[in-house]
């Protein structure tokens, strides 16, 4: 049986991954891995690890012990920060005779720039790009596309640390830190009520292997918490030219919002998406299709995908007689 490790299994991505992979026709063993003990997705795996930071000098090393004490098949990063660390890794990766699910290693370099996911749009054409521009240059760029704007870290995610900017005192107000290079300026386009998450397996050479659409609202913490299956012939196109300029391998995730009959791209993720155990209700199991295109090398099927509507909401999950999983 085919033993897969999860990381960030505390997150709604890590855990999303698992309950997706045990939907799969195919069993496989899965270890769950967090810097949290008391990470939540550990009450569906078969066992569990305690991660250090990435960051941290000794991560190799614990990968290494739990590659070895598990007998690790295959790896599958469950937050951004452990597919950077994988991305810059291969090789290492490789000699421990690990399979990992990773995307093109150029798109997952471009994905945590926002600026230079704008600067690498440029052949997609300007009715998919946003007007950006550094936050830097925030006085000239709101005269030429006035107000409201939001200011964005270049490389944050999932919503956070997003400023808004309806009044010029509001840009009067900012410090440095937010109005140097590190940070891009956008009109805000669109309604916070047509965004739309698509997730594509890519193959690599430019085309989508398949695809599901749907359109969203955001929790306060950045992820989705409605959503419903659109099909739309216009996105579908918007996606083969963004698929034919950034070729993405496997799972990749484009967030858009609808303006003015326009799909303008918010950014791409080139990983595992936080709404997979969505995608995964409606029949499009991204964690599956990968660990299957690891193991085999065989890209998926466009599968059926449903009709349907989906609400997250906050459950509960009980151990009694012990204060521990």
């Amino acid at each position: 049986m085919t033993t897969v490790l999860v990381t960030g299994v505390g997150s709604v991505i890590g855990y999303g991954i698992i309950r997706s992979l045990r939907l799969r026709a195919v069993p496989c063993r899965i270890i769950g891995a967090d810097i949290y003990p008391d990470a939540v997705g550990q009450a569906w795996t078969d066992a569990f690890e305690q991660a250090p930071y990435t960051r941290d000098p000794g991560y190799d090393a614990w990968l290494a012990r739990v590659v070895a004490k598990h007998r690790v098949d295959v790896l599958m990063p469950g937050i951004e920060p452990d597919v950077f660390h994988a991305n810059a890794s291969r090789e290492f990766l490789a000699g421990l005779g690990v399979r990992c699910v990773l995307n093109r290693s150029e798109l997952i370099e471009l994905s945590k720039d926002k600026w230079l996911q704008y600067q690498a749009l440029g052949p997609v054409g300007e009715d998919v790009r946003i007007p950006t521009a550094l936050a830097c240059d925030s006085a000239a760029f709101i005269a030429r596309h006035g107000l409201p704007c939001l200011l964005k870290e270049r490389c944050g995610s999932a919503s956070k640390g997003l400023i808004r900017l309806t009044r010029p005192e509001d840009l009067a107000a900012l410090g440095p830190a937010e109005t140097d290079e590190t940070h891009i300026i956008q009109p805000i386009v669109g309604a916070d009520d047509a965004e739309y998450t698509v997730g594509v397996f890519g193959d690599g050479c430019g085309k989508a292997r398949a695809s599901i659409a749907m359109r969203r609202t955001l929790s306060r913490a950045g992820a989705t918490e409605k959503a419903h299956i659109v099909r739309d012939a216009s996105l579908d196109a918007v996606i083969d030219r963004l698929c034919a300029a950034l070729r993405p391998l496997g799972p990749t995730n484009f967030q858009f919002r609808l303006a003015d009959g326009q799909w303008k791209l918010l950014e791409v993720n080139a990983r595992i998406s936080a709404s997979t155990s969505l995608r995964a209700a409606f029949g499009y199991n991204e964690a599956s299709m990968a660990l299957d295109h690891v193991l085999t090398g065989v890209l998926p099927e466009q599968p059926a995908v449903r009709d349907g509507f989906a609400v997250r909401y906050v459950a509960d999950h009980v151990v009694y007689d012990r204060h521990h999983f």
